[in-house]
């Protein structure tokens, strides 16, 4: 696609009954799309994910941001009203450009929405926090949380298998919990006898691990999803700015719809995606697009 150049998204303004745009390097923004159309099920989704070049973990800073640029261009040139950035590398090092490109387009990232849950669930601001390498590397959990908190005491541990586990479909049972312990015992005895008392699941794959996460972190760890945390954010602005759905213009029947995009593999976008959202979905529901 090129180079994205900055253009005024105001004109015309972003209007009520315009999709929601959401896009993320694979399928595990699907959590946050779920989440998304739980909260607002009378919203319109289009839903891209870049499933040719994932993961952007793997990728530098800079190919990232003009990886994100490319996907939003596809879903503003459709009229979106709001981009939700459901990847958590993206969110932490693409922001700044996209706002830059689009003016008066609210972008929403998955980081900032998921520390402030964080922040406010913690008793003793012990915080854990388990997400891919390059957000652990990154330390954009840990920032984000100190802006809020800088009294947190903050643990991070990469969990790459989550990812390869959840995309399989191996969700729970005895194999996924011995996995998830090899992974939080020895994160959450770094902060000693105590324990963390939160538990931030930074990457938009391991909600659907929440059953086995829950389980091994124990009753006394709230477990924050940065997937509901970032749908309860949309949901807020939208009724903040008069961006909903007019009830006049819609019945209180009426569902809105998703339209699922991806750069590669429609087949196996439509397997995933079955099991992140929880419902089936052939690769006829899948249109590929190209950057």
């Amino acid at each position: 696609m090129g180079i994205v150049r900055a253009m005024r998204y105001d004109t015309p303004g972003p209007q009520a009954a315009q999709p929601i745009g959401v896009f993320d390097s694979g399928v595990g923004g699907l959590t946050v799309l779920r989440a998304l159309t739980r909260v607002l099920p009378r919203e319109d989704f289009l839903y891209l994910g870049d499933t040719a070049r994932l993961p952007y973990g793997a990728k530098s800073p800079a190919s990232v941001s003009r990886y994100a640029l490319q996907c939003a261009r596809v879903l503003v040139d459709q009229g979106i009203k709001l981009l939700v950035v459901a990847c958590n590398t993206a969110s932490s090092v693409a922001l700044p450009a996209l706002r830059e490109a689009f003016p008066g387009l609210p972008v929403l990232g998955v980081v900032q929405p998921g520390a402030r849950a964080a922040c406010e669930r913690t008793r003793a601001g012990r915080i854990a926090v388990i997400a891919t390498e390059s957000t652990v590397q990154g330390g954009a959990y840990h920032k984000a949380i100190q802006r809020i908190r800088p009294d947190a005491e903050i643990r991070s541990r990469a969990c790459p298998l989550f990812v390869a586990l959840a995309e399989e479909g191996w969700i729970d049972g005895p194999l996924v919990e011995g996995v998830v312990g090899e992974y939080l015992q020895p994160l959450f005895r770094e902060f000693g006898s105590h324990g963390p008392d939160s538990l931030v699941l930074g990457c938009t794959h391991f909600p659907v691990l929440a059953a086995p996460i829950s389980r091994v972190a124990g009753p006394d760890v709230a477990v924050i999803d940065s997937a509901a945390t970032t749908a309860a954010q949309v949901a807020d602005y939208l009724e903040r700015t008069g961006l909903c759905k007019a009830e006049k213009s819609q019945p209180k029947t009426s569902e809105g719809g998703v339209h699922f995009m991806a750069t590669d593999g429609a087949s196996r976008f439509a397997r995933v995606a079955g099991i992140f959202l929880g419902r089936e979905l052939t690769p006829d529901h899948v249109q590929i697009v190209d950057l």
